[in-house]
């Protein structure tokens, strides 16, 4: 049987930190990429790529903000401009590495309820980061919501309702079945409502790690990799009981939410989007850096944390 794996790339693996966004700069991070996710390919794996774009969808938003000669577009029209913008990017890549046409990038449309308490708790961050007197200011003039993001400075944030089915979702399926890499549901996807019998648009910002966790899902992948930027998740961290998970079960996991190990601004949703991928079916999922992607494929159990329902052999490196 065909093995399938989902893998999500943050928007800051294409604009990494201390980085501006050139173009130039996404497209080495792109192909930097692309390498690990072609060895993943090579190993027999057929391969759906979820992006974030954060940083760009914030970028994008202040360029539409710096001048009134052209007019301005709402949040998810942004988000639909940097689903072709990263997919062009990483497609690109990966043709250069595996020849024309074998990869597709689709725009995605996710819908959600409108009913989402998200709409009245606006969460999710985009953009750059300031200072918190830049920050307050911007608040006030742009009557944006500002939180503090992990330590690092503080950013917009917007509403982020949870993702409940996918639109295309058929097409994503034929492209993986005639063994295209799929780029799909890129920042989460593009938010709509189709309650009506008809989409309509939502203004709002999907996770793409739940966007990616209910993609496995409906696909029936095999594996759901989340990528960050770093090699394992951590427990008690920033203690002296500090220690990096590596093989663990999925009761583990969720004790270890329960007691509060993973914050809701850092590895909260990236392993609540773990343990819904694994309660509706899949294999296994694992949380890793870029470097350990391949590893984490071919089954090595120090490459990243992995989280399986029962695995055989579990345990966690101090």
């Amino acid at each position: 049987m065909t093995k399938i794996a989902v893998v999500a790339l943050g928007g800051n693996a294409l604009t990494r930190l201390g980085q501006s966004g050139t173009a130039e700069e996404m497209a080495g991070n792109a192909a930097a990429m692309a390498a690990c996710v072609n060895d993943v390919m090579e190993a027999g794996w057929r391969v759906v790529v979820v992006h974030g774009n954060g940083p760009q969808v914030g970028n994008l938003a202040l360029q539409q903000e710096a001048t009134t000669a052209v007019p301005p577009q709402p949040l998810a029209m942004l988000s639909a401009m940097t689903q072709g913008e990263l997919g062009s990017l990483i497609a690109t890549a990966i043709n250069t590495l595996r020849g024309p046409g074998a990869a597709a990038a689709l725009v995605t449309h996710v819908t959600v309820s409108r009913a989402d308490p998200a709409f009245a708790a606006p969460s999710k961050p985009i953009g750059p980061f300031y200072g918190a007197d830049e920050a307050q200011h911007l608040a006030e003039a742009r009557g944006w919501v500002v939180h503090q993001d992990s330590g690092r400075g503080y950013r917009r944030v917007v509403p982020s309702p949870e993702p409940i089915g996918i639109v295309e979702i058929s097409a994503i399926r034929a492209l993986v079945d005639a063994g295209c890499l799929v780029i799909a549901c890129g920042g989460g996807g593009i938010p709509v409502d189709t309650s009506g019998g008809h989409v309509a648009v939502i203004d709002a910002v999907i996770d793409k790690d739940r966007a990616a966790s209910l993609l496995a899902r409906l696909l029936g992948a095999q594996a759901l990799v989340l990528v960050t930027a770093v090699d394992h998740v951590m427990i008690n961290y920033g203690t002296p009981r500090q220690a990096k998970l590596g093989l663990i079960t999925m009761a583990e996991a969720e004790r270890h939410l329960r007691d509060g190990q993973f914050p809701p601004g850092s590895m909260g949703p990236k392993v609540e989007a773990a343990l819904a991928f694994l309660a509706g079916g899949g294999e296994w999922a694992a949380i890793t850096s870029p470097d350990l992607v391949a590893a984490t494929l071919s089954g090595e159990d120090w490459a990243g944390t992995r989280i399986e329902r029962a695995p055989s052999r579990v345990g966690q490196e101090g």
